[in-house]
């Protein structure tokens, strides 16, 4: 891809097996993905220690952390400054910051040191029209396989809608263990989208209503799912 300054921005892409590192972080060293084989990753970046937007997005995450990991999913922070200055940073938000009710925060998932800038450049996260010294927010999933399944960039200004990455990530879930895709703003309990029929006789079917779903038309057909269904399924696993 190219940024509006027509220079080159490498980065993998949905499909693609996630590129391999090995780092520093602030929970020792990691071989990414190796590590976390068997697991989905939540990989992001955010642009720079010490920064608001940064603090509260990394409180909110360790917030969340037990709810991703009931759903086998463990996160993975990089920003392009020190160890030092990661440990420094998250021991000031443990000790000094509250934001919408959250306080004495501890950040357990790792945080990547990349003053090389190494690991954001495989994953595209540094984007020159935006900044040349700093990641933008992005965010990779990553199945237990070690695949991109999702990516989703935000710019400097912009804190993420982590109530959407944890709703993404059990639709992405849904959609492997069931075989189906989910409508938009869908989530657990909510219909799922039935994929169209591939002959002139399945269309007839379904819309003779011989297959247990719901047909607006041949090639728009959901069915239900119950939640309870859903959520055995994708959590813990």
């Amino acid at each position: 891809m190219e940024n509006r300054e027509g220079t080159t921005v490498s980065m993998p892409r949905i499909g693609d097996k996630a590129p391999a590192f090995t780092a520093v972080t602030t929970q020792g060293e990691i071989n990414f993905p190796a590590d976390y084989e068997g697991s989905w990753v939540i990989l992001f970046s955010h642009p720079a220690d010490f920064t608001p937007v940064c603090t509260s997005e990394f409180m909110t995450f360790a917030s969340m952390e037990d709810k991703f990991a009931e759903a086998n999913c463990k996160l993975v922070g990089l920003s392009v400054d020190g160890l030092y200055s990661h440990i420094a940073w998250l021991r000031t938000i443990k000790e000094k910051i509250e934001y919408r009710g959250m306080k004495n925060v501890e950040v357990n998932f790792p945080l990547i040191e990349d003053i090389t800038m190494e690991v954001a450049t495989k994953y595209g996260m540094i984007q020159p029209g935006e900044a040349t010294t700093k990641a933008v927010r992005a965010v990779f999933f990553i199945d237990p396989k070690g695949v991109v399944r999702t990516i989703i960039y935000y710019p400097l200004s912009l804190g993420r809608n982590f109530d959407e990455l944890y709703r993404a990530l059990i639709a992405l879930k849904t959609a492997d263990e069931f075989g189906i895709a989910t409508p938009a703003d869908w989530r657990p309990g909510d219909d799922v989208i039935v994929s169209p029929a591939g002959s002139c006789g399945a269309a007839k079917d379904r819309m003779d209503g011989k297959e247990d779903m719901q047909c607006q038309d041949w090639f728009f057909c959901t069915k239900k799912i119950d939640k309870d269904v859903v959520l055995k399924k994708v959590l813990k696993k």
